[in-house]
């Protein structure tokens, strides 16, 4: 028998306090993927066409290159925060867990790097 309150009990089992950062983390990327969004698209329908050629021509330009690297990383990043809050939600074995968590952050780190690679190969090879 505990003569502590309900409060009392409760009060020790409260946030991880990791919440926060995820959270603000979320906006961050999202925020930063709406404006390099809609910065690539506004891009896109300025081109001529959608040929391989004009496409390349586009990356090369050093600071489309930049961008195009700066949002394949936000979207990675993001995407990784939203997979993370699914399987932390939805898989219940422990060991499936952190497999799954381990599995998709080198899953979004592999993306990530395999496009910034693709896009300096295009923009320095080119």
């Amino acid at each position: 028998m505990s003569l502590k309150t309900p409060l009392g009990r409760v009060l020790g089992l409260g946030s991880a306090k990791e919440g926060t950062d995820h959270w603000w983390g979320q906006r961050v990327s999202a925020v930063a993927m709406l404006l390099l969004g809609s910065w690539f698209i506004y891009s896109l329908l300025q081109l001529e066409s959608l040929t391989y050629l004009d496409v390349i021509r586009f990356i090369v330009v050093p600071l489309n290159g930049v961008l195009l690297s700066l949002l394949s990383i936000t979207l990675a990043y993001h995407s990784y925060l939203g997979v993370q809050v699914v399987i932390e939600d939805y898989v219940h074995a422990p060991g499936t867990k952190v497999v799954s968590l381990l599995l998709s952050r080198f899953a979004h780190v592999f993306v990530a790097i395999a496009a910034v690679y693709g896009i300096l190969v295009i923009g320095i090879g080119s």
